[in-house]
Formats: structure tokens, C-alpha cells, sequence
């Protein structure tokens, strides 16, 4: 690292840090207020910027106020996160900050101020997951979503055959694989600069993880049929169901966030489908929804939830969440199902999912959902993923795991209107 690649990246932490604003947005609007700022430049700051994030727990035990510490917060994700060697960016270091990450290094195989620093989780979310897992699994997850999450694209199938696909990105770089769940996914250990390639700019290939992508097959789309997307958002899991319906039927895509709408827009357009309204709704009792009231063949609620299954993308969302804004999800939560299943006709299917791993957002959201409305039931996940050609089995809910599946995680139930 540069002395001025390690100025920008102390800059950015100090903003960064103070978990004020999601990194992801803290980080876009510093390079556009840096815009000579180098491609190289960009990569080694932002890199070491969300190496900070995914070590902060061991950051702070040695560095009280972070932010307000942002070179020696940077210099100690350089040698925690980066692995770089000490010896290497001697030239950046003064006598105190090289003494400061000597004592890092030397306490590193240790850490022994708890669970929170060895799994670089906060102490209320290893509170909140104590009552759920052992302390062994709440390390694996810990030490699972501490790593930077592969690209993985989704096939559109109207347009390209993931073999065809496959074929072409592995020529470009050869980690390139098929994902091992999903029909449609593609796995690509490092990143390429996506929105420039043909594949993309044609419609053939989506970001979207594979773990999402298996929701869309659990909805089971078939043509014709009319589908609802309850919580669209940008769209990924509305395009991969027009997909699967082979742009026939129609799909109502509900959100309440125009901007989050008007990115889907461009990316129907993309993928050549026709078959997609999206609709802006003020809430899920917006009246607008009440014309479909019985009639729709699928509805999926991918509900507003923690994220806490995303740590591996978005590694500061842990540190701006909290107990109280987990309760105020729950619910919202049961608010939007109980709605949304009222779209569901007789024989109708009812997927609600999240991107969460806390039980309270999963499996207690349908057992009470169950308790209050016996005209649903309960189908199986495996049998129905089984029926896909999909090997995994993960019990009658999907539940993907970032230890064992190497996806984001994440949670989905499958109803049936009797």
C-alpha cells in the first residue's frame, strides 16, 4: 500500500467506522468525491477499508474508538485482514505504530476477550444466537461470513444456456464454475468488471447468489400463471420467475421504494421480459393490492429482515442493527404475510423467505402464521427442490448456510393454500 492509498483509506474510516451509513455507500460517495483516484488505488482502499469492517471486533479490543484512530484502524486491517507482513509497509509506520502492530500480531493467534472477538460478531447478536446455537456453531457462522463472498451470476435462460455461458467466462478466468445447487448459477471466485461484458450488457447472465436463485424454484413458476412479488426490490428474484414462466402470465412486482423499482426497469428490458408490472405501494395494506385478493397462483414475500445472513457482502450492516430494530422487523414482518397471503388462491403457493438466520424472522414467522391461518399448510422444501433435480436437503424449510453452503443465508418456507 502507498502512503496515499493508506491516507485515502484512514479518510474513509473515519466516515466508515462510525456505522453511520451503509460501507457500501460511504465507499461510493468518497471515490466520486475522489475522482482521480486510480483503479488500482480504488481496489487496495476499498479492499483494506472492508477488511477494517470484517475485523473491527479484534480491531477495538486493542484500538479504543476506531474512527476516531482511522490510520492505525487501517494499518491493523492491513495486517489482520490482508495479511500483510509488517516488514513490508515498515516505510509507512512510525516507531509507535510499528510497537502498535507488533502487539496486534503477537496477540493475534490469542484474542482471547470472548466470543464476540473470535467470531468478529458484536456481543447483542451473540446474545441473540446463544439462545439458538452452540458457541461452536456461532463460530463457524462467525468465521464462514468473514470471508468476501465469491460473484455468483444467475443464466438467463431466455436468452443463453449456462453451458454456452460457462464456456465463454472460463476462458476469461478459469475458477469460473457451475454453481452446485442451481440450474441457472454460475460461480466466479474473483471479480470481473461485470457491467462492461457482453454476457451482461446482452441479458445473458444476472447477479444474483445461489441461495436466491433456489427461492425462485421454490416458487415454481409455471407459464401462464399470475405471481406476485410482494417485496420486489431491485428485482433479481422477479426476473429469474419471468424467466422460468418463458416471459408467459403476468408478475406483479409490489415495493414500497420507486428508486428500488426504476432499477428494475432497465434490467426487464435487459433480459427480454414483457410479462413484469412493477407497482409502487405505499404499505402492504395499500389498497391497489386488494384487486388481487384470491387470485394469484404464487406469491413470494422475501420480507424486510435483519440481513444478517448477508454479512460476507455488507459486513458493517452487524454493527447498525440492533435488538430493538430486530423486534420493530418481527413485526412488519407478520404484518406483510398475513397480507400477502389473502393474494393466494385455493391450491395456491405462498413462499415466505429471508436473508436472515435468527429463528425469530424464520421458523417462529410460520409457526405463528400457521397457528393463525389453518387453511395453510406446510409443503416439503427437499421434496419440492427434489422434483427440481436439485440435490439438497436441508429439512422441510430451505435453510442455507454460509459454513456449509458456501451461499449468503438464507431462510424459506413453502405454503399452500388447502
Amino acid at each position: 500500500m502507498t502512503p496515499i492509498q493508506l491516507e485515502h483509506t484512514a479518510a474513509l474510516l473515519a466516515d466508515m467506522l462510525t456505522f453511520k451509513q451503509p460501507a457500501d455507500a460511504v465507499l461510493s460517495a468518497y471515490f466520486r468525491e475522489h475522482k482521480k483516484l486510480g483503479r488500482q488505488d480504488r481496489h487496495e482502499i476499498a479492499e483494506t477499508a472492508f477488511a477494517a469492517l470484517r475485523h473491527y471486533q479484534k480491531i477495538a479490543a486493542v484500538l479504543r474508538r476506531p474512527h476516531a484512530q482511522s490510520r492505525k484502524a487501517a494499518l491493523a486491517a492491513l495486517v489482520l485482514g490482508r495479511s500483510v507482513n509488517i516488514g513490508k509497509i515498515q516505510d509507512l509506520l512510525d516507531e509507535e505504530q510499528t510497537e502498535f502492530l507488533s502487539h496486534l500480531k503477537a496477540r493475534k493467534a490469542e484474542f482471547s476477550d470472548g466470543l464476540h472477538t473470535a467470531a468478529e460478531l458484536p456481543e447483542w447478536l451473540i446474545a441473540q444466537l446463544q439462545t439458538h446455537y452452540s458457541d461452536e456453531e456461532i463460530l463457524a457462522f462467525g468465521r464462514s461470513i468473514n470471508q468476501p463472498a465469491p460473484l455468483d451470476l444467475r443464466v438467463n435462460t431466455l436468452k443463453n444456456k449456462r453451458d454456452k455461458v460457462l464456456a465463454v467466462l472460463q476462458a476469461e478466468e478459469p475458477s469460473a464454475e457451475a454453481t452446485p445447487f442451481s440450474p441457472w448459477g454460475i460461480r466466479l471466485k474473483n471479480k470481473i468488471a461485470l457491467n462492461k461484458h457482453d454476457l451482461f450488457l446482452d441479458g445473458s447472465v444476472e447477479v444474483q447468489d445461489e441461495g436466491s436463485q433456489l427461492l425462485a424454484l421454490l416458487v415454481g413458476a409455471k407459464r401462464g400463471e399470475i405471481v406476485v412479488d410482494f417485496c420486489a426490490g431491485a428485482g433479481g428474484k422477479t426476473l429469474a420467475i419471468g424467466a422460468q414462466m418463458a416471459n408467459k402470465g403476468r408478475i406483479y412486482a409490489f415495493d414500497i421504494a420507486e428508486k428500488r423499482l426504476a432499477n428494475l426497469k432497465p434490467r426487464m428490458t435487459r433480459a427480454g421480459l414483457t410479462n413484469i408490472n412493477p407497482e409502487r405501494i405505499s404499505s402492504e395494506h395499500d389498497s391497489r393490492i386488494a384487486r388481487l385478493t384470491g387470485k394469484a397462483d404464487r406469491v413470494l414475500v422475501d420480507a424486510p429482515c435483519s440481513g444478517l445472513g448477508t454479512l460476507r457482502r455488507n459486513p458493517d450492516l452487524k454493527y447498525r442493527q440492533s435488538p430493538e430494530a430486530v423486534s420493530d422487523l418481527l413485526a412488519q414482518q407478520h404484518s406483510i404475510l398475513t397480507t400477502a397471503a389473502k393474494l393466494v388462491k385455493p391450491q395456491g403457493r405462498l413462499v415466505y423467505a429471508t436473508c436472515s438466520i435468527l429463528p425469530e424472522e424464520n421458523e417462529h414467522q410460520v409457526e405463528r402464521f400457521l397457528a393463525e391461518n389453518p387453511e395453510f399448510e406446510l409443503l416439503d422444501s427437499r421434496e419440492l427442490l427434489a422434483a427440481a433435480k436439485v440435490d439438497l436437503n436441508t429439512g422441510q424449510y430451505l435453510r442455507m448456510d454460509s459454513a456449509v453452503h458456501h451461499t449468503d443465508g438464507f431462510f424459506a418456507a413453502v405454503l399452500q393454500r388447502k
